[in-house]
């Protein structure tokens, strides 16, 4: 069924895109629209709630107007909804309409979202129909909405391990369209048989994400309310427009993320004269081990601080937070020495929409202060070496964590053994290493050995693509540096 849906409403985005219109665009419109239509749904029977959407503004508003008259009328219900607080604050902020042409505005509006009925398709249906456009928008990597997503198999398998509890507190401050809040949304509501209050908890109160783009903070919580989160409360959303790394935004149990890729933080400063310079935006938290413009860095320190005691974390990062000196040094022996760092996974090459990524998920949690170092052993498991996936004819499934997750042991961590892929490494090793470097790899990659394990000429083309982009932008930023 869901299927299906995200089908027709994709064929109609092919039309629209002979208009100059991109997949996000085209998500965005959908976003708004959707939202007219199931607040006009709820307030009918049987929900019979009342509409938040003032009258003149709400879906039958629309469905009276047609050609040019329409197109007003939409966008002045879009700046209108833009300015209100709560849910429709969030999913209206500075909208726009994109689509110039009324009689395809009409059709989208008419033969497409008000031919369903959205309200009584399952949770289930309509969230992973949105899910899915986000996932084809995600695959338009021209758009360069891919940078927030992250592979749903991956986020699957970090929940999967983390395995939340009802009444957990579960925050993603770099949380994209929603990804991980609402695989532990899923997990929760299949592992656990709730009870009313839990349930309601599960609705508001559990789930906190933080976006810096306002764009994509629309996506999140359209995403969420279509899986059934939020929505009651104007003051309880869950999810909000701001620069998570500017402070503390709250205490958490378990932090799930895949921040930003991207080396530096920085802002674009004009002159007088109209030249254009980019200044390193260097974060100044005394709540943070070291300073630094290395965003990854940044968000590492951030997750620990958010954290309540005992309270535990995974996050994908990329490998330089695991090399880099300075800083990063400082960072990597504090957080040892703080929380207990118990689990490394190296993630393999050509899992994400961004290219060239090597990246790996950190798992540690929080502990109290004390003077002997929380961390006793690290356990790295290399899911990289010797193994190639690409976006689109060989991507990575679930079932390629398998192992992974078996080798965990997430009911009992003490029950690890070491395997192939799995080795543990102790605090005395790690602090050992030069600048306590935790990037690790002990199997023979067999394409140094012989050519004849070569991976095929393609993927081989994309890894050298990849490591030359990757090579140029820490140019292009030591160049930026030297400027100054």
């Amino acid at each position: 069924m869901s299927q299906q849906l995200v089908q027709k409403l994709w064929n109609y985005c092919n039309i629209l895109r002979d208009d100059g219109l991109s997949y996000g665009d085209y998500v965005e419109q959908l976003t708004f629209l959707l939202f007219l239509k199931m607040a006009d749904e709820q307030s009918k029977p049987p929900f019979n709630k009342p509409s938040p959407i003032p009258r003149g503004k709400d879906w039958p508003a629309l469905l009276a107007k047609d050609g040019d008259e329409l197109e007003t009328h939409y966008r002045h219900t879009l700046e209108e909804l833009g300015k209100r607080s709560g849910m429709l604050g969030v999913i209206f902020r500075k909208a726009q309409n994109k689509i110039q042409d009324p009689a395809k505005l009409r059709r989208l509006i008419v033969d497409l979202i008000d031919k369903e009925q959205w309200s009584s398709l399952s949770a289930d249906v309509k969230g992973d129909a949105y899910e899915g456009l986000l996932q084809k928008n995600a695959e338009d990597v021209k758009g360069g909405a891919g940078q927030y997503f992250t592979p749903r198999p991956l986020i699957a398998a970090m929940v999967d391990v983390i395995a939340p509890q009802p009444g957990q507190s579960i925050c993603d401050p770099a949380c994209g369209t929603g990804g991980f809040l609402l695989a532990a949304h899923d997990y929760l509501a299949r592992h656990y048989q709730l009870d009313r209050a839990q349930k309601k908890k599960l609705k508001s109160g559990t789930f906190f994400g933080i976006e810096l783009v306002d764009s994509v903070t629309r996506l999140c919580a359209m995403n969420l309310l279509l899986h059934g989160i939020g929505g009651e409360s104007e003051e309880d959303l869950p999810v909000v427009t701001k620069d998570a790394l500017a402070g503390k935004h709250g205490e958490y149990d378990l932090v799930l993320a895949n921040p930003p890729f991207g080396k530096k933080s920085s802002v674009t400063i004009v002159n007088e004269a109209g030249d254009t310079s980019k200044e390193s935006l260097i974060i100044n938290r005394d709540d943070f081990w070291a300073t630094t413009s290395n965003k990854q860095l940044n968000f590492l320190q951030h997750i620990f601080t958010i954290l309540k005691q005992h309270g535990r974390a995974a996050v994908v990062l990329p490998d330089n937070v695991l090399f880099e000196g300075g800083a990063g040094e400082t960072i990597r022996r504090e957080l040892l020495k703080q929380a207990d760092v118990h689990t490394l996974l190296r993630l393999p090459t050509g899992i994400f929409y961004a290219q060239g990524v090597k990246a790996n998920v950190l798992f540690f949690d929080r502990k109290p202060a004390q003077e002997k170092p929380w961390t006793t052993k690290l356990w790295i498991y290399d899911l990289r070496t010797n193994l190639h996936f690409t976006l689109k004819e060989n991507t990575l499934k679930r079932a390629d964590l398998d192992d992974f997750v078996a080798c965990y042991s997430p009911k009992n961590r003490s029950d690890r053994q070491e395997a192939a892929r799995f080795k543990s490494f102790t605090y005395e090793e790690l602090t050992r290493r030069d600048k306590a470097n935790l990037d690790i790899f002990w199997l023979k990659d067999d394409a140094l050995e012989e050519s004849a394990n070569l991976p095929a000429p393609e993927v081989i083309a994309q890894e050298i693509t990849a490591d030359l982009e990757a090579a140029m932008e820490q140019f292009a930023t030591i160049a930026e540096d030297l400027k100054r």
